[in-house]
């Protein structure tokens, strides 16, 4: 299709987009506007226009409410253990076996990451934050080493391949237009390859300071203490009468072992359909085999908390899910219709084209146009979408700019040699470990610098170069591999 007024517009847009993430503002209000004119100038009248900002963000809510679901699903189910106590529970025999500095460093990644995995990190940050990491300060992790760790395993690690709930790799793939099989096995090894080559650089820098012994400052001593009275806190109920303490005591030693090893059976399963090469977990299957363990867990954690009023806290379980995702993810529809635009799958929805006329695939036309002029290279195709993702990730959430990478993804993987799906996996490692919390201060990095009373600059800060090294260490390796 040859290049039209619609489509200069749709890239004019889409440059201003980036420049605004660029200066860390929101870019909901632009791309919303930028939907209206590009349809309102294809379609030739304003009405047009009018119809497609509604149907971009209908079109676009259709495709991503699997994620929305799987996400309310897992935040209910983790208000109904706190319920239970069972997520307290869940973390203390892990305080036990916290004997050094050196092995808390291990345990403190390795428990952030799996919960992290299951629950999501800015969830889960509470429960490490208030039970886990004053054990490993005490054992003779400095604070900011610490908070380092949570950051780099959780915010890092386990939400940029989101392999369990799979919010990320669907709006890649969808926006990529390819399977969602075909980047989420990439999305774990570049989330693998990066996680730890950003925690070996930590570990290196700090191991000087780690203590062996059960010995820390005076600093972290009342850091510690702190944590320790918010937990306390954290935990207080209200009065309850005995029948009820004594059933919570109960069903939470219950639901702490329980939903562990449902999870872990969980995890072993599906790992044990891709060795062997079986099917079931295609498309949303994967997600909605989670989802059902986590509903089912759900159940029978608020019954087991008060029969009676299960009824109705059930209810509140659920809309608590719904707010927290839609507050998490809502601002992401409208970012995913305005590049969904850039697609010729979606585009005669959102334009309300007939059967009969071309689809018109704005992004996708204009890198056609332009490839000429571009560099037919897999290492500038891959390095710039990883430039792209990091840039993406300035507005401090990560998810918005996955429309985009993914889209530029099967735009120049053609005529640059390498895979669409490891070009959109190259770009959610970008837009993530940037967005998602570990190197910019106004993300989700504020909430453990907040609890740990540290600086969230400083924090940001000490991460940037252990985690923009790995970040380019993972995509050569993905240039190399794929």
């Amino acid at each position: 299709m040859d290049m039209t007024l619609a489509h200069w517009l749709y890239l004019l847009v889409t440059v201003a987009v980036i420049g605004i993430m660029l200066f860390r503002r929101g870019i909901v209000l632009p791309i919303i506007i930028g939907t209206f004119l590009v349809a309102a100038v294809y379609k030739g009248n304003i009405v047009g226009g009018f119809q497609a900002v509604f149907n971009a963000n209908l079109v676009a809510a259709k495709e991503l409410f699997s994620i929305f679901l799987i996400i309310s699903l897992m935040i209910a189910l983790l208000n109904a253990l706190k319920g239970l106590g069972a997520d307290q529970r869940i973390i203390m025999p892990i305080q036990k076996i916290m004997v050094n500095g050196h092995v808390s460093f291990v345990i403190l990644f390795a428990t952030t990451y799996i919960i992290s995995l299951f629950f999501w990190p800015t969830p889960a940050v509470p429960l490490i934050c208030a039970l886990l990491v004053p054990a490993a300060v005490r054992a003779g992790v400095p604070v900011m080493a610490a908070a380092m760790v949570v950051v780099i395993s959780g915010q890092g690690m386990a939400l940029s391949s989101d392999y369990i709930i799979q919010v990320a790799p669907v709006i890649s793939a969808a926006a990529a237009g390819i399977d969602k099989a075909l980047i989420t096995d990439k999305l774990m090894v570049l989330s693998l390859i990066t996680g730890f080559s950003a925690l070996s650089i930590v570990y290196l820098s700090v191991r000087k300071v780690i203590s062996k012994k059960t010995t820390i400052s005076e600093e972290d001593m009342r850091m510690q203490e702190s944590l320790f009275e918010e937990a306390e806190e954290l935990a207080a109920t209200v009065e309850e009468d005995s029948k009820i303490v004594q059933r919570r005591e109960t069903w939470g030693k219950v639901f702490a072992v329980a939903v562990p090893l449902s999870m872990l059976a969980v995890m072993i399963y599906m790992f044990q359909f891709k060795i062997t090469g079986g099917t079931g977990f295609e498309g949303t299957d994967g997600a909605a085999f989670v989802g059902g363990v986590a509903t089912i867990l759900l159940v029978l954690a608020t019954i087991a908390l008060n029969r009676i009023h299960a009824l109705d806290q059930i209810s509140e379980h659920l809309t608590d899910g719904f707010v927290f995702a839609f507050k998490a993810m809502a601002p992401v529809i409208p970012i995913a219709g305005f590049f969904f635009m850039g697609s010729s799958d979606f585009t005669p929805a959102i334009l309300s084209l007939g059967e009969d006329t071309a689809a018109p695939a704005f992004l996708f036309d204009a890198i056609q146009a332009g490839q000429i002029y571009i560099p037919q290279n897999s290492l500038f195709a891959g390095y710039g979408i990883l430039l792209t993702g990091i840039i993406t990730g300035l507005d401090g959430s990560g998810f918005s700019g996955l429309p985009l990478t993914g889209a530029l993804s099967a735009a120049l993987s053609s005529g640059a040699d390498i895979e669409a799906s490891t070009m959109a996996a190259i770009g959610q490692m970008g837009a993530i470990w940037t967005g998602g919390g570990t190197i910019i201060a106004w993300s989700s990095l504020v909430a453990i610098a907040g609890f740990l009373k540290i600086s969230p600059i400083e924090l940001a800060r000490r991460n940037f170069l252990p985690v923009i090294v790995s970040l380019l260490i993972a995509t050569t390796v993905a240039i190399l591999i794929w």
